[in-house]
C-alpha cells in the first residue's frame, strides 16, 4: 500500500512540476514582443500550442499577424531562446503554422485594450 501511495505522490509531483514549467513558459512568452506592436506574442494570440514533453523538450506552434512579416526570424529566435532559458526546458522547436489564420479576435482583452480596439 505504501509503495502505491509513493508512486501516486511521485506522479502528482511530476504533474505539478510540469504545470509550473508550462506556467513559466507562458510568463516568458509574455516578454516577447513584435517590435512593430506594443503587445506580446502570447497576448496577441500568436501562440497556438505549447507541448512540453517529459524530457523537457517543448514544441510550440505559432503564427504571425501577417504571412510576409519581415521580422519573423527575429521573433522566432527570440521565442526559442527565451523558452529554452526556462528552468526544466531542455530544448524548444518553434513551428510556423498558418492554420487557423490569425485574426484580431484571438487577442486577449488586455491586448485589445492596449491596441485601442476596446
Amino acid at each position: 500500500m505504501f509503495e502505491r501511495f509513493t508512486v501516486i505522490l511521485h506522479l502528482l509531483m511530476e504533474q505539478e512540476q510540469k504545470l509550473k514549467i508550462e506556467e513559466d513558459i507562458v510568463k516568458m512568452l509574455k516578454t516577447v514582443y513584435d517590435p512593430e506592436l506594443p503587445v506580446d506574442v502570447y497576448s496577441l494570440g500568436l501562440i497556438y500550442k505549447i507541448d512540453l514533453n517529459d524530457d523537457g523538450h517543448v514544441d510550440i506552434d505559432m503564427t504571425l499577424t501577417a504571412p510576409n512579416c519581415p521580422i519573423a526570424d527575429f521573433i522566432f529566435e527570440d521565442v526559442r531562446q527565451k523558452v529554452e532559458s526556462v528552468d526544466g526546458v531542455t530544448s524548444a522547436t518553434i513551428n510556423l503554422v498558418f492554420e487557423p489564420e490569425w485574426d484580431p479576435r484571438m487577442m486577449t482583452d488586455e491586448a485589445k485594450l492596449e491596441m485601442g480596439m476596446m
